[in-house]
């Protein structure tokens, strides 16, 4: 690479990471630029060299992953098969699955801090089901899901289009790494904050159910 194109492509690395900060990333609760263990604001999670593309598409991705096995949500009025955590899910479990460190980015694999509020564990069957496909045929089967390819997100586009990875529903789907901090613990993800319309990461303002409501028809 010329030295004019290691340039430009630092200015946009910059770029992109102030345009990151402006959206959400400082002072949310990926915002760790005071950790010691950091390096900076981004590292912990990305990098622009030597990244970890063992999960497709995965945004320079610089932290160690999870080889945990998960028990799934099941339940016998469930007409998906939600199976272990893929795609971006892959990832967020890296940090929250408990089995990971947080430190553990960069080529570090023997740290010992683990991500405490918000750590899942490996058991999530009493979490909303994730990696499985959410499409039209399953919301015709189900009954009680609107259809992905025409109900509309609340972010411009579709369900498909702005909330499903690939067509399946992932963490991603209702949460955003880089949104708002809050406190709360499981209010702010289910009880509207005044003052904070989008809290705890949520893609959108969980008002009245709203965020719920986008997919489930009641």
């Amino acid at each position: 690479m010329r030295i004019t194109d290691k340039l430009i492509f630092l200015q946009l690395l910059l770029l992109a990471s102030s345009l990151s900060f402006g959206q959400g990333l400082l002072n949310s609760h990926h915002d760790f630029t005071t950790a010691s263990w950091s390096g900076e604001a981004c590292l912990p999670c990305h990098t622009p060299h030597n990244a970890n593309m063992e999960v497709p598409n995965s945004p320079l991705w610089n932290h160690e992953l999870s080889i945990a096995t998960f028990q799934v949500y099941s339940s016998p009025s469930l007409d998906s098969y939600p199976g272990q955590p893929t795609g971006h899910s892959k990832l967020c479990f890296s940090c929250h699955d408990g089995t990971v460190a947080i430190e553990n980015h960069s080529g570090i694999t023997d740290g010992s801090r683990y991500a405490g509020f918000g750590n899942l564990t490996t058991d999530l069957r009493n979490d909303h089901p994730i990696s499985f496909e959410y499409s039209v045929e399953l919301a015709a089967k189900d009954g009680q899901l609107h259809d992905p390819e025409t109900t509309p997100s609340g972010l411009g586009g579709t369900i498909a289009t702005d909330l499903l990875e690939n067509g399946f529903m992932q963490c991603t789907s209702c949460h955003d790494p880089h949104i708002s901090r809050n406190t709360q613990g499981c209010v702010g993800c289910h009880v509207n904050i005044p003052g904070r319309p989008v809290p705890l990461s949520l893609r959108k303002s969980n008002e009245n159910s709203a965020l719920c409501l986008t997919c489930h028809k009641k």
